[in-house]
């Protein structure tokens, strides 16, 4: 959950697109009906708190392609 910058009430993700390895876009709205605000923010790794070992890779889920990150209507 974010903030709405404008009515400073809670704001929940409606959808998300990753834009590299380390840096998501999501779209957010507003859940005071009197605003309605929809905004965007980034959300970024910024460091490890803890790093595993021994990690077991295992093939990925498909990406999201430019052209599906979109906001849905």
């Amino acid at each position: 959950m974010m903030r709405c910058s404008q009515c400073h009430g809670p704001a929940h993700t409606r959808s998300s697109c990753e834009m590299s390895i380390t840096t998501k876009e999501r779209y957010y709205q507003c859940q005071n009906i009197n605003c309605g605000h929809t905004f965007v923010c980034h959300e970024t790794f910024i460091r490890s708190i803890s790093v595993p070992h021994n990690i077991n890779h295992v093939q990925a889920h498909p990406t999201v392609t430019e052209s599906q990150c979109v906001l849905p209507m």
